[in-house]
């Protein structure tokens, strides 16, 4: 198993928001929003792992502004923090009115994934290999949440 860096776990999604996406403001729906962002943190995971994987926890979902019909959504996610099994992804969405070009920031989330074998059991990932100071930075705090994870797990 080749440990991987953080770049190689890049995943960016444009999705145009149309009129079925959208509640009667003309926002986008928070559900559409959860599924783009899960079906992008999962890719990144997959490019990181290489092996099945299912979503395991959502943590910190945060909805900043609306992003509105028309506006193009721009979705970022990369691995932040591995464990044995299991990848936290940072998902961090922007949205660009396509008229006037202004971008702003709508929603972040953090996603756990793990690794699933042919039995439908945890497998190991590879280790995430952190390289800028953002990247050392997001990984700290990904350890800091995958310990607060497991210490709510265990309460539970």
């Amino acid at each position: 198993m080749n440990d991987k860096t953080v770049k190689d776990t890049h995943v960016i999604m444009h999705e145009l928001i149309l009129p079925n996406d959208t509640n009667l403001l003309g926002n986008v729906l928070g559900g559409r929003v959860m599924h783009l962002m899960d079906m992008c943190a999962a890719m990144s995971a997959y490019k990181h792992a290489r092996t099945a994987v299912v979503t395991a926890s959502v943590d910190q979902m945060d909805f900043l502004a609306p992003a509105k019909m028309g506006d193009i959504m721009i979705l970022k996610s990369s691995v932040n923090y591995t464990g044995k099994s299991s990848m936290e992804i940072g998902v961090r969405i922007e949205s660009e009115n396509p008229k006037t070009g202004d971008m702003y920031h709508t929603s972040s989330a953090y996603l756990t994934f793990v690794s699933i074998n042919d039995n439908g059991k945890p497998q190991g990932v590879p280790m995430v290999i952190p390289e800028t100071a953002v990247e050392k930075r997001r990984f700290d705090e990904g350890e800091q949440r995958y310990n607060q994870r497991r210490d709510r797990l265990k309460k539970g």
